[in-house]
């Protein structure tokens, strides 16, 4: 309840703040025409007027149930061997150096490395306000095409990778899991060694028969807490799915990752002949590659939810 109130008390605060800084642009304005302000210093007041309104309407964008909670991201290399498994590291990369960005909180759940180099399969925790409602947009296979690093004769490769993100229960939320649909197996998690690590099972795999939901926790060195954690993620794909229902949006997000391949992607990488960055849904592109790939991935992720919003509207 005190969540509750203090985001109400958020969206006043900023509303009285955006209103008050209005008036002061408006006289600011009167001023400038008498020649008493510089453009320079009217100009900075409204670029601050500007980017507050921007910022209110976008968390009215995340305002749908279940975007105010923290995000659970999972990305999954896919076709290509090596070079989509480097390619599924650099992403997890990118999400970490966006959410350390924007104040976010980021916990490694599972993490099972590649053959070579790079990762399989990684799990992350992204904890701080609206984390879902900003990363939704992020599900579905990103395709890269780059000069291999693992090519001795530089042939330029097409690597993909899945990305699946879905809200944190917490516990205002109440998901019932009936003990006998599920199953659990242990094993011993992979790492850099310790008085657990590689020794004893403490890894954790649970089996979800009705939906064939697979999680796979290795976060600490005990099982029982790997198992906790696991059951609460179980009940967070259960409470996307039920989200999804209700927004019919299920079948979109399903049968976007259908295969982690060709023609399947939300977004292209393109590191070679030339550098571009394009979403396929919302047609946003930047030339920017390396800041994207540092974390500022926030104007597409802003895109998204404005195609989102005019589609609901």
């Amino acid at each position: 309840m005190m969540q509750k109130i203090m985001n109400l008390k958020k969206w006043v605060e900023d509303y009285e703040t955006l209103s008050s800084k209005q008036q002061d642009l408006e006289v600011l304005i009167e001023f400038q025409k008498a020649g008493e302000v510089s453009e320079e210093e009217l100009d900075r007041n409204f670029e601050e007027v500007f980017n507050l309104l921007e910022s209110i309407e976008f968390r009215n964008m995340l305002s749908n149930e279940g975007d105010s909670l923290s995000a659970v991201l999972q990305i999954t290399a896919g076709a290509g061997g090596t070079e989509s498994c480097d390619w599924a590291e650099m992403l997890m990369r990118m999400y970490i150096m966006w959410a350390e960005k924007n104040k976010f909180s980021v916990k490694e759940l599972h993490h099972q490395v590649g053959d070579v180099a790079g990762v399989k399969s990684v799990t992350l925790e992204i904890n701080g306000e609206f984390g879902f409602g900003w990363l939704k947009g992020e599900n579905g296979v990103h395709r890269l095409v780059r000069i291999s690093p693992f090519d001795s004769n530089a042939k330029r490769h097409t690597s993909f990778a899945s990305v699946y993100v879905y809200p944190l229960v917490d516990d205002s939320i109440e998901i019932v899991v009936n003990p006998s649909e599920i199953s659990w197996e242990t094993m011993r998690a992979s790492g850099a060694g310790g008085q657990n690590v590689n020794k004893v099972e403490t890894a954790v795999r649970l089996r979800h028969s009705p939906t064939g939901i697979i999680i796979e926790n290795s976060e600490t060195r005990s099982q029982l807490e790997n198992k906790n954690k696991a059951l609460q993620l179980l009940k967070s794909q259960l409470y996307e799915i039920e989200l999804e229902k209700r927004l019919s949006a299920r079948d979109e997000i399903e049968a976007s990752k259908k295969k982690i391949e060709w023609g399947s992607q939300i977004r292209n990488y393109v590191m070679h002949p030339y550098k571009l960055i394009k979403d396929v849904r919302t047609q946003s592109e930047t030339n920017d590659v390396d800041g994207f790939m540092n974390g500022g991935i926030d104007q597409f992720l802003k895109s998204y939810l404005m195609l989102s919003g005019q589609k609901e509207n």
